[in-house]
């Protein structure tokens, strides 16, 4: 059972008198606005004859009560705007009580529709003169409250776990944070109208697959009832939009949903979108340069310049970007050229640069562990890393003039990967023997390994054109965009622990420790709940406060003494 605090319980209070009064604190009606706080903030007073009878809605903010007048701060989904609202022209006739009772009873949260004209106050601030009023939604809960002056914030609702938790409170007390999604469909937007320019096609291909293929990834298995068989929740679409390049589409893109049952940090969420497109007759070079002219247009768009802050540093979206080969990367940051070596001379190589290594982890999960951990953070600004060893690759095609490589890249930023191409392997018997690698990495423990999908080996023996694929991680894409400093910034829900509820207290566990049950009641009003919140409580503020609600309810009990709640806070 929730305790309520006495800001819920006088918010419900107020609930029950308006309903006492005939007012429907939730209304089903539709609400005709006809103007938004942007709109009006930045047309008046430029065209004022548009203002002269305005119908808006939004949550109140901030109040400033000033006997028979009164201004309020509304903010809608664009905006803040103040209102002014006079007693006599919402209560033209005797009966004052719509003003008194409850406009002027309404709290910091609730949604009001208002209607009026706009002016401009004495100090020069945009305002709408209310002429009448609805209450559209009681707001039971208080919002977080945050002071400001003209320079500063006090109070600011910034802890990241309440901010990632309660999204829908974040977005109304931080406006940024709204922008950073609007940014972020915009980015969507753009990466839409680039490939919808070129002529390819929107798709969309299963969630739920029988094998989790097109990555090296831990997946999420769930259970279909009625096929009584096992699915794993996507980790790729790879595999499906080859399909449909093999069944005749030219170029083929997806948003896709993707879930990998693996760990959690600034840069990863469990949950995740990546947006990949396969075009055919094209190769991992020309993809180079399509990805360069896809972000720079992206940047410019955005920001007005290639040149965009994230963190400390202004990364330049310019193209062309650098182009580095993985080994000649991993030789330039370790001195170590690892061209030609087998797996007992990578594990030698890793243990000379202190790197942890275990027996299931293959040439290319080594080559991999040196290049994350000595390399990757080093590549600040726009990097191709390129020609990846062919143990990391089992989709790619091999190298045309080197057949240990593959003609893969990725792509570098900030020092995290943001996009991974191919040329991609259509050449389905040595795809065959990739898999079966992957199969023997699986049994040597790898629970990365790719699975044998027997039914994409059967498209490619149909034939697929030579083809080049990419995937762009869109978090990521939208963190470095918005210069956001983690995955859960640019997400509106990011997996999160379950929330920790503490049992509330029976009232004969407060009596276990000395608390008289007179005063149990005015100890859950005071906010504690438990018998551990008695324990952390300061004795002095606790005397003053119960003392406080004693005279406030007008009790006959006597006064609390500091030592009888000394004792309380020390009772085991």
């Amino acid at each position: 059972m929730k305790v309520l605090s006495e800001q819920e319980l006088i918010r419900r209070e107020k609930l029950k008198e308006f309903e006492r009064m005939g007012i429907n604190a939730y209304p089903a009606a539709e609400y005709p606005v006809n103007a938004t706080a942007l709109d009006i903030m930045e047309n008046y007073p430029k065209d004022n004859t548009l203002y002269g009878d305005v119908c808006l809605a939004g949550r109140i903010m901030s109040q400033r009560i000033m006997g028979a007048t009164a201004f309020y701060e509304l903010q809608d989904s664009t905006g803040r705007i103040q209102i002014y609202a006079k007693r006599d022209d919402l209560c033209p006739k005797e009966d004052k009580s719509l003003y008194n009772a409850v406009f002027k009873k309404l709290d910091l949260g609730d949604i009001i529709g208002v209607k009026g004209f706009v002016f401009i106050t004495q100090m020069g601030e945009i305002t709408i003169h209310i002429k009448e009023f609805t209450l559209l939604s009681k707001s039971l809960r208080p919002l977080p409250v945050v002071k400001q002056t003209e320079d500063k914030v006090y109070d600011a609702f910034t802890d990241p776990e309440q901010r990632y938790r309660m999204r829908y409170v974040d977005l109304i007390i931080n406006p940024k944070i709204k922008e950073t999604f609007v940014q972020r469909t915009r980015i969507i937007d753009e990466i839409r109208s680039y490939y919808n320019e070129k002529g390819y096609i929107e798709v969309e291909t299963p969630v739920l697959q029988p094998i989790p293929g097109g990555a090296a990834a831990r997946p999420f298995v769930t259970h279909h009832n009625t096929l009584d068989m096992p699915l794993y929740l996507r980790i790729a679409n790879e595999l499906y939009l080859k399909r449909l390049i093999v069944g005749g589409f030219d170029g083929v893109y997806e948003f896709s949903r993707n879930f990998r049952n693996e760990g959690m940090d600034r840069t990863h969420n469990p949950e995740f979108t990546v947006m990949e497109v396969y075009v055919a007759y094209k190769d991992y070079i020309w993809m180079m340069h399509s990805i360069e002219e896809l972000l720079e247009r992206i940047a410019l768009k955005l920001h007005g310049t290639t040149k965009v802050c994230l963190e400390d540093k202004i990364i330049d979206f310019k193209r062309p970007y650098r182009r580095i080969t993985m080994s000649e990367a991993i030789k330039e940051h370790t001195g170590i050229s690892i061209e030609g070596m087998d797996e007992t001379q990578l594990r030698e190589a890793c243990r000379q640069m202190n790197l942890e290594t275990d027996e299931t982890m293959g040439v290319g999960k080594l080559i991999d562990e040196i290049f994350s951990r000595k390399c990757e953070k080093n590549y600040i600004q726009p990097t191709f890393i390129t020609d990846y060893p062919i143990e990391m690759s089992p989709l790619c095609k091999r190298h045309r003039t080197n057949p240990n490589l593959t003609e893969r890249f990725e792509l570098m930023v900030n020092g995290k990967e943001l996009a991974n191409a191919y040329s991609e392997l259509n050449d389905p018997i040595d795809q065959r023997n990739r898999f079966e690698e992957q199969l023997r990495l699986s049994e040597k423990g790898d629970d990365e390994a790719m699975f044998i999908d027997q039914d994409f080996l059967r498209a490619l023996e149909y034939g697929m054109p030579p083809t080049s694929g990419l995937g762009i991680g869109v978090d990521r894409l939208v963190m470095f965009m918005t210069n956001s400093p983690s995955i859960q910034d640019v997400l509106f829900f990011p997996q999160m622990r379950p929330e920790k509820h503490t049992s509330v207290a029976s009232d004969k566990d407060f009596e276990n420790k000395g608390v008289p049950l007179a005063w149990i009641a005015l100890l859950r009003e005071a906010g504690i709940e438990t018998t551990d919140d008695l324990k952390t409580a300061v004795a002095s503020k606790l005397q003053n406060t119960l003392n406080g609600l004693r005279k406030k309810h007008k009790l006959t009990i006597p006064a609390l003494q500091l030592n009888e709640v000394q004792t309380w806070i020390k009772q085991d």
